[in-house]
């Protein structure tokens, strides 16, 4: 029999997909530099950068970004490993149009060329400060009960005290997660430290389909009950 080097190829790592849906409205954008929008974006591009340290021969964590608000709907960052990403600047102005959002992320999810079946269940994370002005509810009952989107993992971060946390809590009913809640700086930051926590430990699990159980820090499941007077961007 020949000699064939082709036979001898490295099985790909498996993505594991990490899908950021973002507000980006004009409420968002209250407080200049250190603005709700500002912040957001400092967070995530943190998140990014550990999750690039975490990447595995095995696994390589894939970050997909959907912003609504600004632009419309828009896909800001299609699916790319976290080790190269560039991502532009989030800017915030608009409508709040979280429904056309969902229906976004459910057919990139749904679709099998675009997030691949052999792919891990996908994390998919929703931060909103406002509430939706266009028909959200529809596009969210499909996205939780329905088809492929159904079967990801869900969480989701209510900005500031005006969030609706009726529709927030809607999103991630069947799974264990709480509802995050972003009362300042610190606490968007902690939010993110918290995912690249939760995502780091199922990429080094021997099974990344199985979401485990992680305690998250008290300060980022107490809800917002008032805007205290702290210097804080909102």
């Amino acid at each position: 029999m020949a000699f064939d080097p082709s036979k001898y190829t490295v099985a790909k790592a498996k993505p594991l997909p990490v899908v950021l849906l973002l507000d980006t409205s004009s409420s968002m954008n209250a407080g200049g530099e250190q603005s709700k929008i500002a912040e957001l974006d400092s967070a995530v591009r943190d998140m990014i950068k550990d999750f690039a340290h975490e990447e595995q021969l095995e696994t390589e964590i894939q970050v997909s970004v959907i912003t609504f608000g600004y632009d419309g709907v828009k896909l800001a960052l299609p699916y790319t490993n976290a080790s190269k990403v560039e991502m532009k600047k989030l800017e915030a102005q608009g409508n709040t149009p979280m429904g056309t959002a969902l229906r976004m992320a459910k057919d990139m999810i749904e679709d099998k060329e675009t997030t691949p079946s052999r792919a891990y269940r996908p994390l998919v994370i929703l931060c909103s400060d406002g509430a939706p002005n266009d028909d959200w509810e529809a596009p969210m009952d499909n996205f939780i009960k329905d088809g492929r989107s159904s079967k990801c993992d869900r969480m989701a971060m209510a900005i500031g005290s005006d969030a609706n946390e009726a529709v927030l809590k809607r999103f991630i009913e069947g799974t264990e997660n709480p509802l995050f809640y972003a009362k300042d700086a610190s606490s968007m930051h902690k939010f993110f430290k918290f995912v690249t926590m939760s995502v780091a430990t199922r990429s080094h699990s021997q099974n990344p389909n199985v979401i485990m159980k992680i305690e998250p820090p008290k300060e980022i499941v107490e809800p917002v009950a008032a805007i205290p007077d702290t210097g804080s961007y909102w």
